[in-house]
């Protein structure tokens, strides 16, 4: 019995953005599970309300039965000559970017009245933020994440603590079920980081010798949640690998890396003076399995790993998410008073919604817990001050008004926030 895993999330969106018009294109880095979304789970849901299985048009373009289609030309005329009726019908195209000037075929079917069409697509061009724009505004981006590790429970035999263990050092690429062994597992990563997401940022950003971007890779491998700018990184390439990189090159490096859905950059924000700070910024991997896997699982340090899942996590239910700077002044020593800074790990906004986290292994003690909170405190607006922590038995509010939330309670119940 082959395994499924539940993706209710990307499927409801997909249901709800179903009729408008617009061509839906779903992105993400490859491996992540767009082709099972949009031809199993998505064509199971359109069987489901009764769409016929004559009024789907599902073609996987890799499949090299199917290369005849891959003749922009022969598939624009396929579809329109395939609507024989005036009932809706659904285009689903795997791998689109296989066809020569897609852009046009896919926008030659917006002219279908009674058509509906949905395409992922994994080479370096889909795999970029800017796919939407070839679009000429109708391109509809449903972005896809690895496994929540929601989603991955769902498919994993284990108690939550176990499946914590797997997910933090191997993450939450589906393919991974696959493999028996952990030495498997780390094998399949490190060979697609190699094979797959490398080649693709090289192909489409012109990089010949890409021995300076694998060495950033490391560096920001080694530094997720840490405080960074191209110019701290340039400093680094010189002290410590003796390699001259001029930090617009480094700045450019990143971009490709952002771009291509691999890392992520979280910014820095005043809290009080509700503006940006332009550097430094915190980067954290899409995935960090990919994460561990380019630094050959020598730094599994949780503390750093949990952090990087909870950004995650908070991206997936589609928070906007930021690094926070709360400015004080504290006198010391009967002294001028002197300003002080104090960071929150995430400002999270959606909406009319947001909330401060911070994000703790363990909190043993006291002091422990008047570092965690010493930020969130000097907050003085009404939003919700939160520290997720993995080691407490209990969610709950303390003293001070701040909310204790287990991980596992964040991780694994949607609605949690809004105790």
């Amino acid at each position: 019995m082959e395994l499924e895993i539940k993706r209710d999330l990307y499927l409801n969106k997909l249901i709800r953005h179903k009729h408008n018009g617009m061509i839906k294109v779903i992105t993400g880095i490859r491996r992540c599970g767009k082709s099972y979304l949009l031809f199993e789970l998505f064509y199971k849901h359109l069987l489901s309300i009764g769409i016929k299985e004559d009024h789907i048009i599902r073609i996987a373009l890799d499949d090299r039965r199917n290369k005849k289609y891959r003749d922009p030309d022969y598939l624009c005329d396929y579809v329109h000559d395939y609507i024989k009726d005036e009932d809706m019908y659904y285009i689903l195209l795997d791998e689109v970017q296989l066809v020569p000037e897609f852009e046009d075929v896919l926008n030659s079917f917006l002219h279908i009245k009674n058509a509906d069409t949905f395409v992922t697509g994994s080479n370096a061009k889909f795999l970029s933020k800017d796919i939407i724009t070839e679009f000429r505004g109708r391109g509809d981006q449903i972005h896809i994440f690895p496994l929540s590790f929601s989603e991955f429970m769902s498919a994993f035999e284990g108690t939550a603590e176990e499946g914590w263990r797997q997910y933090i050092n191997f993450g939450g690429l589906p393919k991974l079920f696959q493999f028996p062994t952990d030495e498997d597992k780390a094998n399949y990563l490190k060979d697609i980081f190699a094979e797959t997401y490398l080649k693709d940022i090289r192909e489409r950003n012109g990089i010949r010798g890409d021995y300076e971007l694998e060495e950033l890779l490391d560096i920001l491998s080694s530094a997720i949640g840490s405080l960074t700018n191209p110019k701290k990184l340039s400093d680094t390439f010189k002290s410590v690998k003796q390699v001259s990189l001029h930090p617009d090159t480094v700045k450019n490096y990143i971009d490709y890396l952002v771009d291509s859905f691999l890392i992520e950059q979280a910014k820095r924000y005043n809290i009080k003076g509700r503006k940006y700070i332009n550097t430094p910024s915190k980067y954290y991997f899409t995935d960090i399995g990919l994460r561990n896997a380019r630094l050959n699982f020598r730094q599994s340090e949780e503390t750093h790993a949990m952090e990087n899942v909870v950004y995650n996590e908070l991206r997936i239910r589609g928070f906007n998410v930021d690094v926070g700077v709360v400015e004080y002044y504290l006198s010391e020593g009967g002294k001028k008073s002197v300003l002080k800074q104090s960071e929150v790990d995430f400002v999270c906004n959606q909406s009319d919604k947001r909330y401060y986290i911070q994000a703790a292994l363990s909190i043993p003690t006291n002091e422990k817990l008047e570092q965690e909170q010493n930020s969130l405190v000097r907050i003085d607006d009404s939003f919700k001050k939160i520290i997720i922590v993995k080691d407490i038995s209990r969610s709950h509010y303390n003293e001070d008004g701040i909310y204790l939330l287990s991980l596992f309670d964040f991780l694994l119940k949607p609605d949690c926030l809004n105790f």
